[in-house]
């Protein structure tokens, strides 16, 4: 079995279900999402909150920030006036202790808001104060960060899916096969 196969096979069904209900209270009491990462989680988490948006009917955001600045994730939490009522979704390849990361966590649990995490290894600090925890299971060390954001992806995308999130369908799942191949192509009308 591959090691994509036994990642999958591995993953904790009910915090993937934990999760999706979290971010489903967070919409129903008028909460946002904020989704946090840094580096190529940083690119998941900008997809995952236009997919949140569209698909789920949440108000969500994606901070940006460069590597390195230690309170950026932070700053821009407190900018937002995060809330209560709001949830921060983590993620992260849990390969080293991101202090920008770190810093937004600790400063989400101060303010009382729920945090979710969709992490990496062991997960860090995050996975000790997260509420919900979406653990990526390391197969082999030497590929634990690409794993993790693979699995990323696959994590969110499941979850705007859910019968809990989800309140619209995503585009090309509303377009039946046959309706595609009915049409000319835009590359045939180019070319004549």
């Amino acid at each position: 079995m591959c090691e994509v196969q036994r990642i999958a096979s591995r993953f904790d069904e009910g915090a993937i279900e934990r999760l999706a209900t979290l971010i489903a209270d967070t919409r129903e009491r008028g909460g946002r999402l904020f989704v946090l990462g840094v580096g190529a989680s940083a690119a998941n988490a900008s997809q995952a909150v236009e997919e949140f948006r569209r698909n789920a009917g949440i108000e969500s955001y994606s901070p940006a920030c460069e590597e390195g600045q230690a309170s950026a994730l932070e700053g821009w939490l407190k900018t937002s006036r995060l809330r209560p009522s709001d949830t921060v979704l983590v993620l992260s390849t849990g390969a080293s202790g991101d202090a920008n990361i770190d810093a937004a966590v600790g400063y989400t649990k101060k303010v009382g808001a729920s945090i979710g995490g969709i992490l990496g290894r062991d997960g860090g600090f995050a996975a000790t104060v997260a509420d919900v925890c979406v653990l990526i299971p390391v197969i082999n060390a030497e590929h634990a960060t690409p794993h993790s954001e693979a699995f990323q992806s696959i994590i969110w995308h499941l979850l705007v899916c859910h019968p809990v999130l989800k309140r619209a369908e995503k585009k090309w799942d509303s377009v039946r096969p046959c309706d595609v191949l009915s049409r000319p192509s835009p590359w045939t009308r180019m070319a004549s």
